[in-house]
Order: structure tokens, then sequence, then C-alpha cells
């Protein structure tokens, strides 16, 4: 209410103000308490605990006597029928004497052994073991009359403009430019490069399965070897810029695309342009 200008502006005494803060500091208070309490709760029942637990002990790595022996054991549960208890082969399939651990990797880790059925050419299938039962079995083989390994390190850190280059002069021709495989002779294929690994795409080089020509280090070397397989890496796995694929077999599947929708629309067109006039 006005009072005039003799009234003065009331103000708040320091009485009225106390309660207030006494209310906030109590809280305050209250926070501080809490936290504290929370935290030598944690210190007293959660620092004891982590001071017992202790980091899980490494597993040491197999020795090459272990991987042979636990090579030996899954060839002659899974390979013997076929090739034979003494690796020289048999009716059912070739000896393995000397073929390496590369010949192996490929054909195991790719899924193509053990092989379903009698068929042309072996397919790309599941893989039936673990990589450290791969390698185990790699390393019995190899242990019976040596054979192409698979170098040390990373396979992936070749030159890709040398790889590409490699790959058109001696691959294309029949994985096709971009790896997706084609027809060859006597009912056989070259297969789509589509999932492979990198160690698969390596030692397919090395061993030569099927139709393929057996890329020895004189034929090409382990970097250039190592540059085809960056690039199939590359063109297997990176995205189509553009659009839809078309299946990647380059101006075949463009053209006719071209072609028949070029035609189309202008066939559409004619009909249109008549039906109007």
């Amino acid at each position: 209410m006005w009072c005039g200008s003799g009234c003065s502006p009331r103000s708040t005494s320091s009485s009225e103000r106390d309660p207030v803060k006494k209310i906030r500091l109590s809280g305050y208070a209250v926070m501080l308490l809490t936290l504290s309490v929370v935290g030598t709760l944690y210190t007293a029942v959660a620092a004891p605990t982590s001071a017992v637990e202790e980091p899980a002990a490494e597993e040491p790595a197999a020795t090459k006597e272990e991987l042979v022996q636990e090579g030996r054991d899954l060839y002659l549960s899974g390979c013997s029928t076929c090739h034979g208890l003494d690796l020289a082969g048999g009716s059912g399939g070739p000896s393995l004497i000397g073929v390496g651990a590369s010949s192996v990797i490929f054909q195991v880790e790719s899924g193509r052994m053990p092989l379903a059925a009698g068929v042309q050419q072996a397919p790309r299938k599941q893989v039936r073991y673990t990589l450290e039962e791969i390698d185990a079995l790699a390393e019995y083989i190899q242990s019976n009359g040596g054979g192409p390994t698979v170098p040390e390190g990373d396979l992936n850190d070749g030159d890709l403009q040398l790889g590409g280059a490699l790959f058109r002069t001696n691959c294309a021709s029949c994985h096709n430019f971009a790896g997706s495989g084609g027809a060859l002779t006597y009912g056989k294929y070259a297969p789509e490069l589509e999932p492979a690994s990198a160690r698969v795409i390596y030692t397919a080089m090395q061993s030569g399965p099927e139709s393929m020509p057996r890329y020895g280090d004189n034929q090409l070397s382990v970097e250039e070897k190592k540059a085809i397989t960056r690039f199939v890496t590359y063109i297997t796995s990176a995205e189509d810029i553009g659009g839809a694929s078309l299946g990647r077999y380059g101006p075949l599947t463009e053209g006719l695309v071209i072609w028949v929708v070029g035609i189309s629309v202008l066939i559409l067109m004619t009909l249109w342009i008549g039906a109007r006039s």
C-alpha cells in the first residue's frame, strides 16, 4: 500500500533471512555427510575385493612339438580316411607330403576341406576348424616334407597400386576385374574372391588350387603377392560408389542396362507422343 513520500522501503531483517540460510546449510551438510558415508563404505567393501583380484595368467604358447602332435591327432580323425594314415594319399585324395602349410591353410580356412562330396571342384563352405586347429594341422603337414609357408607379418601391407596392376595382368582373365569369378573349361570355375581372408588369398597364390597356377617366389615375390592380397581385400570390401554395383562386371552389365533402359524410355516416349497427336 502506498504511504506517501515519508515511507521508507521495507527491508528484510536478518532474523527473517536466517531460517532460509539454516535450511540451505543443513541441506549441504546432509549431502556431504551422505557422500562421506558412501565413500567410506565403498573403500571398506570394494577396495579389499579389488586388491585380492589378480590378472589372469596367459596360457603359454604351444611349442612346435605340441602343435605337430595336435595336428596329427586332428589329421587322423578328420583327414586320414581320404589322404591315408601316412599322408601318402589314396583313392579318395592326393598325397599331402610336401604340399606345405600354405596348402592346408587355403583348403581348410576357406572351408573347401574336408570335402563334403565327390564334386568336380571343391566349393567354399562353412569352416569346420578353428584358426588354432588349422595352424596345428598346417604345422603337422609342414613337418612331413616341407613346402610353402605363410610369411610372418601383415599380409595386407603391400602396395595397393602395384597390386592392382599385377591383379589385372595375372588374375583378372579368370576372376574378373572385380573379383566376381567366372566360368572355366571342363565344368570348373574361378570362384568369387569375396569373402576371403588375407591368408586365404595369399596361400591360394602359393599353392595353386584346382586350375589356378602356382606362383612361387620366382614368379611373384613376397612383396608382389602381398600387394595382390591387399588389392583383392580392397576391391571385395570397398563400397560401391554411385549406386547399384550391377554385379561388378564392368562395361558388360553397364552397357546392357543403359541399352535396355534407354531403348525402353525411347519406346515409351514414342508411344506417348503418338497418343497425344
